[in-house]
């Protein structure tokens, strides 16, 4: 018992962002049995006082390069990678988690429970612990784990405010799917693990450079684990829950699915690939991927699908929030396209375009939010003159929209522009212009938002639409950057350089 205790011990290093995550998680707890129903206000400042800390950690060790669990008889390959990669994800996760507590301060939808505040702090510090295990996750049991960790606390916040009936719908639609999708990925694990006789996937990718295998059955298996990550990514043909969860739940919830529970995803689902197939990296930073399974045309044809369908269907929603539902599923396809790639560039590129995607998505339901507390809908036919009762809130709205489309001199340009140089540098021309015939198409349904707000007359005659100053900074947190990166990008693109290197290669 001595060697896998000290093991243990040795990996705590490693696991100060979870183990802070975990500790916070029962303050929360522990506060909220004490304070009873009255007396609140206090939890989301220490949510907040939580995420400053795991972010001090986070930081702490990007340049760490460790295994942490105890050793087990495949050698010394732990349950968690801990790396660069997985950190910029963390960081993701993280920074959107800290703006999304803001967002809950501000919400009225949120506010409308507050009795069950220490619950839904809980439940969000339960989907950040998750979602961290899930970036680092490097054993197929644990990435099981993980993503039901995540999938369990978010089921619960989609369904949370309970005062409307398409939130409960949300609730129930997201279960509903989500479980099937998880039971299809626990089959294929299942599946695959009796094939290879191990769930660590880089003794996976050991036994698969052996050539000791049956095909026909490893890509079935392959094929059901991807429909666990698609689902997470919201990626064509496993979106169908985003549109509804996501007009259903609370804003500050759609927003966090949109953004930290996709990025744990994408982080899973290319340490899965890279990791488990991987043969050897070029001199020119280019994948040589076993061949067993043909992942490039896979992902294109789920990419091309993916961010088709998501364009096309927003061009016809009248509910912002849906249409950001839709935009959502688009984007994920972009980023798709990146990972198909198979180089650093392509990673390199996902990664940009997911630290500008935080500023102007999370800015985009904000705004929606923002709005919604005062007029009450999020209607785009509600949205008539609003260029006239709320300029700063409606230029703010017309910014995130611009920079979502990936118009410069927004930071969403940057993102765009990095994913198209490393598609045109990989000889995916076609792909390429296809990508750039889609943004195109969602430029229209984001104008069509600036329709509405600058061109149409108002429908009531009702005075200006304020925001308090708190709201006011955390707009300005959002929308600033969006410039700044938009014009210097540099420490985003020196970050993203400096993370894409996962443990062992």
């Amino acid at each position: 018992m001595e060697a896998p205790l000290k093991y243990i011990f040795d990996s705590i290093q490693f696991l100060k962002p979870e183990i802070t995550v975990s500790l916070f998680l029962v303050i929360l707890v522990t506060v909220d049995l004490i304070l009873g129903k009255k007396n609140k206000q206090i939890l989301p400042y220490i949510s907040l006082a939580g995420l400053l800390i795991t972010g001090f950690f986070v930081i702490q060790q990007f340049e760490t390069s460790a295994f942490a669990s105890v050793q087990n008889n495949i050698g010394n390959f732990g349950l968690i990678a801990v790396d660069s990669f997985g950190n910029y994800f963390k960081l993701i996760i993280i920074l959107s988690s800290i703006f999304i507590i803001l967002f809950s301060i501000s919400s009225i939808e949120i506010k409308q429970a507050f009795d069950r505040h220490g619950e839904y702090y809980s439940l969000i510090f339960g989907m950040i612990l998750g979602m961290m295990l899930m970036v680092s996750s490097v054993d197929l049991i644990l990435i099981y784990l993980s993503i039901e960790l995540v999938s369990l606390s978010s089921y619960v916040l989609a369904g949370f405010t309970k005062h409307s009936l398409r939130n409960s719908e949300a609730s129930l639609k997201y279960i509903i799917y989500g479980s099937a999708a998880s039971g299809i990925m626990l089959f294929g694990i299942s599946i695959l693990y009796g094939i290879m006789g191990t769930t660590n996937i880089y003794a996976i990718n050991t036994v698969l450079q052996n050539g000791a295998f049956q095909p026909l059955a490893l890509i079935i298996s392959c094929i059901l684990i991807f429909t666990g990550f698609g689902f997470k990514i919201s990626a064509a043909p496993f979106h169908f829950w985003t549109p509804d969860v996501y007009e259903g739940a609370p804003i500050a919830i759609t927003a966090y699915l949109s953004i930290a529970s996709k990025a744990a995803g994408f982080a899973l689902l290319i340490r899965f690939i890279k990791i488990t197939f991987i043969q050897a990296i070029g001199s020119d930073g280019y994948w040589q991927l076993l061949e067993v399974i043909d992942w490039k045309s896979f992902l294109i044809i789920i990419s091309i699908g993916t961010m088709t369908l998501g364009n096309f269907a927003a061009l016809w929603q009248d509910n912002l929030k849906r249409m950001l539902a839709y935009s959502s599923i688009a984007h994920a396809g972009y980023m798709i396209l990146g990972l198909a790639v198979f180089s650093d560039q392509g990673i390199m590129a996902i990664l940009i375009y997911f630290m500008v995607y935080l500023f102007m998505n999370l800015g985009a339901f904000f705004v929606v939010m923002l709005i919604a507390n005062r007029i009450g809908s999020e209607e785009i036919d509600d949205y008539d003159g609003l260029g006239y009762k709320t300029p700063l809130l409606a230029v703010s709205l017309g910014v995130f929209l611009v920079s979502l489309t990936g118009l410069p001199p927004t930071a969403g340009f940057i993102g765009k522009l990095y994913l198209f140089i490393a598609l045109v540098d990989a000889k995916m021309i076609v792909v390429a212009i296809i990508a750039l015939l889609n943004t195109v198409v969602s430029l229209y349904y984001y104008v069509r938002v600036l329709k509405h707000m600058f061109l149409a007359k108002p429908k009531s005659e009702e005075g200006k639409i304020a925001i308090g100053y708190a709201d006011t900074v955390v707009l300005m947190a959002l929308l600033i950057p969006v410039f700044v990166f938009g014009l210097y990008f540099t420490p985003i693109v020196n970050l993203a350089k400096n993370s894409i290197a996962l443990l062992g290669f």
